[in-house]
């Protein structure tokens, strides 16, 4: 008798002691300004997906893609608040294909504390942002493409309001408050430590921050506008040492693909499905402020996967 309950108790143990069934994981490196619309996206998923793990890491799109390229970091999904940067640093080598899915344009951000709340306006912003008393911040072009953007509004703005240096007294103030990626500078936003932002006015209203809306001929949003942009460009620190990547002013469009070497190639398809598909991530991304798009380029057609190209059949 001792030996049978013995025989139980370890046959108890032992299946107490296996281990439960390990969840289906999925990694995305994603842009700073999608973390909202994400981070509701990987909640709802979850939701229907059980047993599936999604892990979110925020960075600068340029830093995400350097992620990839630099360290080998595993990654299932890259998706970039420039679509060019997928192009420009992924593919073909590390991606086979690019979707462009969301817009946004750029703004200047502040809250109610920031010094000349109460002028600012889309005529005289870069006046008040040159003031000796005022701080503003921005992200690094050659980590964030609202970085680069940053200086392409403004370099357009030179322009428009006939401000001949505006660029060069821009860039040249401030710099101790360049920052990574933009989501890094709320923080100092919200401790009064700067005045303004260069930010995306998603970014804005997901946080619930009062911004300048700034003409369509420099905010980067309207594709009608693609030839006046153009008279914007930068260069950035490109693939190889020494080497340099000249972006040029286009309304910006925010890209998404899925790793050569995904861990988890068929769940992340499922993902960016989810992410594309009108009642479901494409309805969270307009309800923060970026409205969604569906575009691909020719040379991507036919290396869609198949559970994608639905989305852009006429």
């Amino acid at each position: 008798m001792k030996k049978i309950w013995i025989a139980i108790l370890a046959f108890i143990f032992l299946f107490s002691c296996k281990p439960k069934d390990k969840p289906e994981e999925l990694i995305i490196f994603h842009a700073g300004s999608l973390s909202v619309p994400f981070k509701q996206m990987k909640e709802k998923f979850e939701k229907e997906n059980p047993g599936v793990e999604i892990f979110l890491e925020s960075a600068g799109s340029v830093k995400c893609a350097r992620k990839i390229t630099d360290l080998n970091k595993p990654c299932d999904i890259m998706a970039s608040a420039d679509y060019k940067i997928i192009d420009q640093l992924l593919i073909p080598a590390y991606a086979q294909w690019n979707i462009q899915f969301a817009t946004n344009e750029m703004a200047i951000v502040y809250h109610g504390a920031s010094k000349y709340s109460e002028e600012i306006n889309r005529d005289n912003w870069y006046e008040k942002l040159l003031r000796e008393d005022v701080i503003f911040g921005r992200s690094d072009p050659n980590s964030d493409p609202c970085g680069y953007r940053a200086i392409l509004t403004t370099q357009l703005a030179e322009e428009y309001y006939n401000s001949p240096g505006l660029t060069k007294k821009i860039t040249a103030k401030n710099q101790e408050y360049i920052r990574p990626k933009e989501v890094d500078l709320l923080a100092l936003l919200e401790s009064n430590t700067i005045d303004y932002i260069f930010l995306y006015r998603s970014v804005a209203e997901q946080h619930g921050l009062k911004y300048v809306i700034l003409p369509d001929s420099i905010n980067l949003k309207n594709p009608d506008l693609n030839e006046f942009y153009k008279n914007a460009s930068i260069d950035i620190v490109g693939k190889e040492p020494g080497s340099k990547i000249t972006q040029t002013g286009k309304a910006m469009v925010y890209g998404i693909t899925v790793l050569n070497n995904a861990p988890n190639k068929n769940l992340a398809e499922k993902f960016i499905n989810f992410v594309l598909t009108d009642s479901l991530g494409a309805q969270i991304m307009e309800n923060n402020g970026q409205p969604t798009i569906l575009k691909i380029n020719n040379n991507y057609k036919n290396k869609i996967p198949e559970k994608l190209i639905h989305h852009f059949h006429e």
